[in-house]
């Protein structure tokens, strides 16, 4: 039996997803951040030395790195589905996507989150407009101009077919999901990014991602 150690605000979130999609059995074990540092619980050390999620288990076997997961998915449980066909653009376009979403597209956003954390973290007040000087700069020159280049790029692609990697799901989409989620939450692009916003609304109108939120909870975005 698979089990997902599922974290909450963090990427695991899109493994329940795929289960899902699959129809794969998989048991929950939850764990909750502590929510002063929002670092996840020691006890998911016991599990993999990283002490990150999503880690599974799967028999003997245990899993770290959501790209990785979701690879070990396609492979194990996915009967074809969810992966072109080798040798095709649309496969050459999902290993792009596979790579691309933690390769490029959540560091940004990562910045972004410890740009504001650092602008509003609380300090002497003589070091305060320091801070938020150096925040501000952060942002401004570097984290909001990768930004809009990274997510215009996407949008850009999505005009070349209904999904990432062509007319059907695949396992690209739900490792971009995150990403996705994030910078229409916190990356300002909502308004400038309607194929982005409209494939979002899909992913949520999937049955199985409503099942997937129903047993895991909803998808939170740190900010």
């Amino acid at each position: 039996m698979i089990v997902v150690h599922h974290l909450n605000a963090s990427r695991s979130h899109r493994i329940l997803w795929m289960l899902e999609e699959r129809g794969v059995p998989y048991e929950i074990k939850k764990y909750q951040r502590d929510p002063k540092t929002m670092l996840a619980p020691p006890e998911l050390r016991t599990v993999h030395p990283l002490g990150k999620a999503p880690v599974v288990t799967d028999g003997g076997r245990t899993l770290a790195e959501s790209g990785a997961i979701l690879e070990y998915l396609v492979d194990t449980y996915g009967q074809g589905r969810f992966r072109p066909p080798e040798g095709t653009d649309e496969r050459l376009r999902y290993t792009f996507w596979m790579h691309y979403a933690e390769g490029s597209a959540m560091p940004p956003l990562l910045l972004k989150l410890v740009a504001t954390r650092i602008g509003t973290a609380p300090v002497p007040f003589f070091i305060k407009p320091v801070t938020k000087m150096i925040a501000s700069r952060l942002q401004a020159e570097f984290v909001d101009p990768q930004i809009e280049t990274h997510f215009s790029f996407v949008e850009m692609e999505l005009a070349k077919s209904a999904w990432l990697a062509g007319d059907e799901l695949t396992a690209a989409d739900v490792q971009m999901s995150f990403p996705l989620e994030g910078a229409l939450a916190r990356g300002g692009i909502a308004e400038r990014s309607p194929r982005i916003s409209a494939l979002i609304a899909k992913v949520h109108a999937r049955p199985a991602y409503t099942r997937a939120v129903e047993k895991g909870g909803a998808l939170e975005i740190l900010g």
